[in-house]
């Protein structure tokens, strides 16, 4: 592009917006601070933050923008700006504005959910749990895992080897028998007295040695143990050790990826065609604890340094830091981000790319993965585009659709009546934004209302913005069900989402649905192996999976607590004596007649109608 094509470009844009740049630009301060791109309609566009607020927001206009940002600069209707005493107080309020208001040309990196870790609590019989939000409760806190499946496993195995309890103290203290974990050789049960307070101490210690990444100190410890204990011709122990040493050695050759016990994070990101991918390694101790990845939207120039600073930013802001991260492309603000994450880690912290021999190694195995799923991605989309494309020239629609929603409602007879909402974009299901809604106000085995009822809840969040709103609403059912729901949204004025009901066909055989496009009263039944059908086909099963999925966990939450008290003689509290004492139904259900009349308030008639209600007799 020439000089002279540049100053056409930003002239073009800054006339196409209705907002006088240069009154603005007379207005700002050298100081470091924030600003905000604001459209007519009052949504933030882009947020942004600067060391020279007039330095930075007069490049938007003097100097050559490419298309996205020229389109973005006649959007805008006014500015707001923030003064900051540094920049670091900048970056933060950045961060804290990006997450607020999602302005759609910033890189948004969609999973905000806090990191889970592993609680081993303080006291006397200290329990090993999994735990995700506020730490409240004093104790250790081993993380954060990249990911809820990966604190389970660890729980799971380390459960084998050192039987620390799991239970909450409300449980724990009203014990007056080992429940199933104790069965199953997960728990020593301290809370009946089973276990020596020493050896309960040895396995927490071992625990947390273990978790500190001293897992090699540990086997010695064992492997000592073992011989003293072999030599001394107690043998079955001398076994069981042997096992504790065998399941130890397995864990460590599946977590650990190097001798050193340092907290590092690796990132990698890999960019194609405007699409973005970023994994994240996260060792701790010296364990491979793991890794997540995102796939955020991207603009086509955003490079992955740019992509980089921005990851770090909105990800180590509001959560833990480790003493170093290692990245494929480094930030150009890397001194300012090394500066706030020390300050509030309180310890140094460094980014660093420039590395060989073991470091190297792990940060060539991100970049693998990154671009692995990036490429599996575009595969994917690629297959996914053609399916909407087609969706549109099915249906007749005037745009491809961008966003879809697919609601469904499950019930048993009317019981438990749970809908779910799925979502979908070009790249296909958007889990994240998945939802269920328990119906309140239907009556039993009314769809139509249980759906109006979800409608109703759901776009009135749209309506106010707190959620995008779709292109198309697909209905699981027929033309009642689609009238519905048209009906509702007209009395709350919202348009703008083209309606889809999916009716199954006279035999309810797949591939036979009939389609009613809202205004349109003759049905379409699409060929069976048309990609559109098979699109819809896949967000109607994923909303009946999860509408389905719900239900059950509501109908067995309900049947849990009250199977109990449909006991003639067992109230709320009788039932929760009877859970406290057995530890739960499965072990009350196995208990006898006379062990469950030794239950304070249970008398021996109570207890065999109890033992004869749950066995059927």
């Amino acid at each position: 592009m020439t000089s002279e094509d540049a100053s056409v470009h930003i002239k073009d844009a800054v006339e196409d917006s209705n907002f006088d740049a240069k009154a603005f630009l007379k207005t700002l301060t050298t100081r470091p601070g924030v600003y905000r791109m604001v459209d007519a309609d009052g949504e933030v566009l882009y947020v942004g933050k600067a060391k020279n607020l007039k330095k930075r927001v007069s490049s938007y206009f003097t100097r050559a923008l490419n298309r996205r940002l020229q389109i973005m600069v006649s959007r805008i209707s006014t500015m707001e700006i923030v003064i900051t005493n540094t920049e670091a107080e900048a970056l933060i309020l950045e961060n804290n504005l990006i997450k607020r208001f999602k302005p759609r040309y910033n890189v948004l990196l969609r999973d905000d959910k806090s990191y889970p870790y592993l609680f081993l609590s303080d006291g006397e019989y200290p329990r090993l749990a999994f735990h995700r939000g506020a730490r409240r409760e004093k104790g250790r806190y081993f993380g954060p895992y990249p990911g809820a499946g990966a604190v389970r496993e660890t729980l799971h195995q380390l459960q084998k080897v050192f039987p620390v309890r799991q239970c909450e103290e409300s449980f724990y203290r009203n014990r007056t028998r080992p429940c199933l974990q104790y069965q199953i050789k997960r728990c020593s049960a301290p809370c009946v007295g089973l276990v020596a307070a020493e050896q309960y101490a040895l396995d927490v210690s071992n625990t947390e040695r273990f978790l500190e990444g001293r897992a090699t100190q540990v086997i010695n410890d064992l492997t000592w143990r073992m011989e003293m204990t072999a030599e001394q011709l107690e043998y079955e122990q001398a076994a069981e050790i042997r096992d504790q040493i065998v399941s130890l050695r397995k864990i460590q050759e599946r977590q650990y990826v190097s001798g050193e016990r340092g907290d590092l994070d690796i990132i990698a990101i890999s960019i194609e065609a405007g699409r973005a991918s970023i994994q994240l390694f996260t060792i701790r101790s010296g364990r491979n604890l793991g890794n997540k990845s995102w796939f955020p939207r991207i603009a086509e120039d955003t490079t992955a340094e740019q992509l980089t600073g921005a990851f770090l930013t909105q990800h180590y802001l509001e959560k833990a830091v480790p003493e170093e991260i290692l990245v494929s492309d480094m930030p150009q603000q890397r001194e300012l981000l090394q500066q706030v994450f020390s300050e509030q880690r309180h310890k140094k912290v460094r980014i660093s790319n420039a590395v060989r021999g073991e470091r190297l190694r792990w940060l060539q195995m991100a970049q693998h993965n990154a671009d692995a799923a990036l490429k599996a991605r575009l595969q994917d989309s690629t297959g996914m585009l053609e399916r909407y494309q087609q969706l549109q020239e099915s249906l007749g629609l005037d745009e491809m659709p961008q966003r879809m929603e697919c609601y469904d409602i499950s019930h048993t007879q009317g019981e438990r009546t749970v809908a779910s909402c799925v979502v979908f974009n070009l790249q296909g299901p958007l889990k994240q934004e998945y939802r269920r809604f328990n119906i309140r106000r239907a009556a039993a085995g009314d769809d139509y209302a249980a759906m109006q009822e979800v409608i109703q809840r759901r776009f009135e969040r749209i309506r106010s913005g707190e959620i995008k709103m779709p292109d198309l609403v697909v209905i699981d059912g027929g033309k009642g069900q689609l009238r519905r729901v048209a009906e509702t949204l007209g009395e709350m004025g919202v348009s703008g989402a083209q309606l889809l009901g999916i009716a199954k066909g006279p035999d309810r055989k797949p591939g036979m649905e009939q389609l009613f496009l809202y205004g349109n009263d003759q049905a379409l039944i699409l060929p069976p192996d048309s990609a559109a059908l098979h699109l819809l086909q896949q967000i109607r099963d994923e909303s009946h999976r999860f509408a389905i999925t719900g239900h059950r966990q509501q109908r067995g939450k309900a049947r849990r607590t009250s199977l109990l008290e449909e006991i003639p003689g067992v109230g709320a509290k009788r039932r929760r004596q009877l859970l406290l004492h057995f530890g739960g139904l499965q072990e009350l259900t196995a208990a006898g007649a006379e062990d469950i009349a030794t239950v304070a308030g249970i008398s021996h008639a109570l207890a065999h109608r109890i033992y004869e209600y749950l066995h059927g007799d």
